[in-house]
């Protein structure tokens, strides 16, 4: 679909069919016809059939000796250009490829009256059709299920090292000559102001989705394998051997399913409680000293949520900073007493484990499907909007997580080849999904029928606690229908599977 010049020597023998300069080519065409069918869509569309040639590619130039040189001998001209069955010569579509070869033959005479070497690009004349209807949209149809990491492969960057290379090194020039600014929160040891109430949002989001699922699986069942951290959304599990845990080999992969626990579902990430986040880091001497908490209190804690038991240390001034690694606290004496926080939100409790009730009807059942289902959306979008300014570290090759600018000295990492590395951490940047992990699950079809073995490829999947709401009565965001393949057919028998292309 493209219109190109190419320009070579004429042969010095026309007569002689042996030349390798150029190809042959009848300087006189006829004129071109109005209408063009689908059967003349080959480069030399102004041509007679008889005398028609293979257009003249770069490779077959080459091969022949061409050279696309400007100046010197006269040149000859080849200009290829497909059209659609429905395009006409007086189209505006016509009027403009003609203009876009006619600056092409500007060109051309440019070169040749300097005689020096031109490449003339090839233009891509294809336009949409002015009636054609093209929807975009920024979830698709279907996506691709989440792809599966081995425990051997270190976790991808979330931005390449190349790329953080290139931008220290733009911001060292801008910077170059220029003041130093000053540093900005929370790197300075203050509190971002603005999401103080984001951090109290995902606290109480994360304990009302705890009690929520507690409810709902008592409804919706849930399965989980004995021998590995796979889970399934049914009353029964699901029929595939994708076990990877002990002795698999001897089951052949195939699960063996339990009754799951709200463990299983909203997995609890823990990091350890930093008193001070810019103070020193924590080493492998401290690592039982140190409580741990939830990864997802700790970053609410030091974005501004205040728990009595754990406590954490406040700055009122910047903290002044010495060197890279060393930083001293301002002097806070000539401050007045500090004001009751008017951003501060009562944070809710969990109910104990023997106050869980199941939902008495299916009313119920779905207002608390979808309760569910929002407490979960902001507690993963409040808590994307805290990981943008708080540092969240994860290890490459193990779970462990830190809320801090830097990771803990810990050699605890028990990851593949952790011997080489003598226990320690290899701290990177943190995603979404490493604080929150969603646990995808296979996606039940609406029919109800259990899941078939020879149908994989037609199954969903979608977070655990997704399916889980979904099965109770709320209705699915639309971002999730992409990996659900909720507009896939699934096959009735073996047969009609064995004939979709």
């Amino acid at each position: 679909m493209r219109a190109g010049v190419y320009l070579t020597r004429p042969s010095p023998s026309p007569s002689s069919s042996s030349s390798s300069s150029s190809f042959p080519i009848n300087p006189n065409p006829p004129p071109r016809p109005r209408h063009v069918s689908s059967s003349s869509l080959n480069p030399l569309l102004s041509y007679p059939s008889s005398k028609r040639t293979p257009p003249p590619l770069a490779g077959a130039l080459r091969r022949r000796g061409a050279r696309p040189l400007l100046g010197g001998a006269p040149l000859r001209r080849f200009c290829g250009l497909r059209r659609s069955e429905s395009a006409s010569i007086d189209s505006p579509f016509e009027n403009e490829v003609k203009e876009q070869l006619d600056a092409l033959e500007i060109t051309v005479k440019d070169g040749q009256k300097h005689g020096r070497c031109v490449r003339v690009p090839a233009h891509n004349i294809c336009q949409a059709h002015p009636n054609s209807l093209v929807v975009r949209s920024n979830h698709p149809q279907n996506a691709d299920l989440p792809p599966y990491y081995s425990k051997r492969e270190k976790k991808p960057f979330p931005i390449p090292i190349v790329e953080l290379r290139r931008a220290a090194r733009e911001r060292l020039k801008k910077a170059k000559g220029k003041p130093r600014r000053p540093t900005l929160p929370p790197r300075n040891g203050m509190l971002v102001r603005s999401l103080i109430p984001v951090a109290y949002e995902v606290m109480n989001a994360r304990i009302s989705l705890s009690n929520n699922l507690r409810r709902l699986m008592k409804v919706v069942p849930v399965q989980a394998c004995k021998h590995c951290n796979e889970i399934h959304v049914g009353s029964t599990g699901h029929p595939f051997k994708t076990c990877r845990g002990m002795q698999s080999d001897h089951r052949k992969g195939q699960h063996e399913w339990t009754r799951a626990s709200l463990e299983d579902v909203f997995v609890p990430i823990e990091a350890y409680h930093l008193f001070d986040r810019l103070g020193k880091r924590i080493s492998h001497e401290e690592r039982f000293s140190i409580p741990r908490i939830p990864a997802i209190v700790e970053l609410c804690i030091q974005a501004g949520v205040d728990l009595p038991d754990l406590p954490t240390k406040r700055r009122r001034k910047p903290v002044i900073r010495v060197g890279k690694s060393e930083i001293i606290d301002a002097d806070e004496d000539d401050l007045p007493d500090p004001e009751p926080d008017k951003h501060k939100k009562p944070i809710i409790h969990e109910i104990p484990e023997s106050e869980i009730f199941p939902p008495s009807n299916s009313e119920e059942t779905t207002s608390l499907s979808k309760e569910t289902l929002e407490g979960w959306e902001t507690l993963r979008e409040g808590a994307d909007r805290l990981m943008r300014k708080y540092a969240v570290r994860v290890c490459g090759y193990c779970p462990e997580v830190h809320v801090g600018p830097s990771g803990h000295k810990a050699q605890n990492c028990g990851a593949f080849k952790h011997q080489q590395r003598n226990g320690q951490h290899g701290w990177q940047a943190a995603v979404l999904d490493d604080l929150i992990p969603p646990r995808y699950v296979w996606h039940m079809p609406e029919s109800g029928e259990e899941l078939q073995r020879e149908l994989r490829n037609f199954y969903g999947q979608a977070p655990a606690v997704v399916e889980i709401c979904m099965q109770g009565g709320a209705e699915v965001p639309e971002k999730y229908k992409a990996t659900m393949r909720l507009d896939v057919g699934i096959p009735a028998s073996l047969r009609e599977a064995e004939m979709v292309v």
